[in-house]
C-alpha cells in the first residue's frame, strides 16, 4: 500500500517548506529515491501524483518545495513572480534543491547511494542545475524543461545521467537552446540523452494545457514517462 506522509523541512534561516513523501510499505527494504520537483505554480496535487507513481514503481518519491510553505500561484502572474526569485537566483535555486536532496536521503527507507531528480518545466531547470552542480545522483530527467545555463562555474564533470524530454515546438525552449544544452552537458562530460519529440510543446504532460505552444500531447506524455523508467530501471542496481 502507498504511504503519503506531508512532510514540513526548514533551511539555515528557518524558513519552512511543505511536500509530500511517498512509498509502498509493503517492505521495509531501502530503495532509491527520487526528487520530484515541480512547476511554476508551485508545489501541488500534479506533482504529488507523480511522486505516488514512483513510490508505486519501488522508489521513495518526494515531491519537493522550491518556494515555501503556503506559497503557491493560482495564477500566471503569481506563479511568473514565485518562478522569477529563483531565476534571478540561481545559487538560491540550487540551495534548496539540495536541501530536498538531503531531506530525502534521511528518509528511513532511501538508499542515500541511489538518487535520482525529475522535474517539470521550471522543475526541469531545477533538476539539471542539481545536475550541473555535480551532485551524486544516478540520474535526472527533465520534462519540457528550460535550458539556460546558469552563471555559477562548476569545472568538475556532472556525475548524474541527464535526460531531456522534450517537445520540439516548445517556445520556452528553442531549438537553438536545445542544441546549446547539448554542446554544455558534452563538455561536462554527461553521460546525457535529449529526446525530442515532434508535433509537441511546452506541459506536454500537463492534461488542463490547452493554449498556444503549451498543451498536453497524451502520445508524448507516455512515451517520455516510459523513456524516464528506462533510464532509472537502467542506473539503479
Amino acid at each position: 500500500m502507498i504511504k503519503t506522509e506531508t512532510i514540513t523541512y526548514h533551511d539555515a534561516q528557518g524558513n519552512a517548506f511543505e511536500g509530500t513523501i511517498n512509498w509502498d510499505d509493503a517492505t521495509q527494504q531501502k530503495r532509491p529515491g527520487i526528487l520530484v520537483v515541480h512547476t511554476f505554480k508551485g508545489q501541488g496535487e500534479f506533482d504529488n501524483q507523480k511522486a505516488v507513481a514512483l513510490a508505486s514503481m519501488g522508489y521513495v518519491g518526494f515531491a519537493i518545495d522550491l518556494y515555501g510553505k503556503g506559497r503557491r500561484a493560482s495564477v500566471k502572474e503569481e506563479a511568473q513572480a514565485l518562478m522569477d526569485e529563483l531565476n534571478n537566483d540561481r545559487p538560491l535555486l540550487l540551495q534548496r534543491m539540495e536541501l530536498a536532496l538531503d531531506v530525502l536521503k534521511k528518509h528511513a527507507l532511501t538508499d542515500t547511494g541511489q538518487l535520482g531528480a525529475v522535474g517539470f518545466c521550471f522543475g526541469g531547470k531545477a533538476v539539471l542545475d542539481l545536475a550541473r552542480s555535480g551532485a551524486h545522483l544516478q540520474g535526472v530527467v527533465s520534462f519540457h524543461g528550460v535550458y539556460d545555463a546558469p552563471v555559477m562555474s562548476h569545472p568538475t564533470p556532472i556525475k548524474a545521467a541527464v535526460l531531456v524530454l522534450h517537445g520540439w515546438e516548445d517556445p520556452l525552449a528553442t531549438p537553438e537552446q536545445t542544441v546549446a544544452l547539448a554542446h554544455e552537458l558534452t563538455e561536462r562530460k554527461a553521460d546525457w540523452q535529449i529526446l525530442a519529440f515532434g508535433h509537441t510543446g511546452h506541459a506536454f504532460t500537463n492534461p488542463s494545457a490547452n493554449q498556444p505552444g503549451m498543451f498536453y500531447q497524451p502520445d508524448t506524455d507516455r512515451r517520455a514517462w516510459q523513456a524516464m523508467k528506462q533510464l532509472f530501471e537502467e542506473k539503479f542496481h
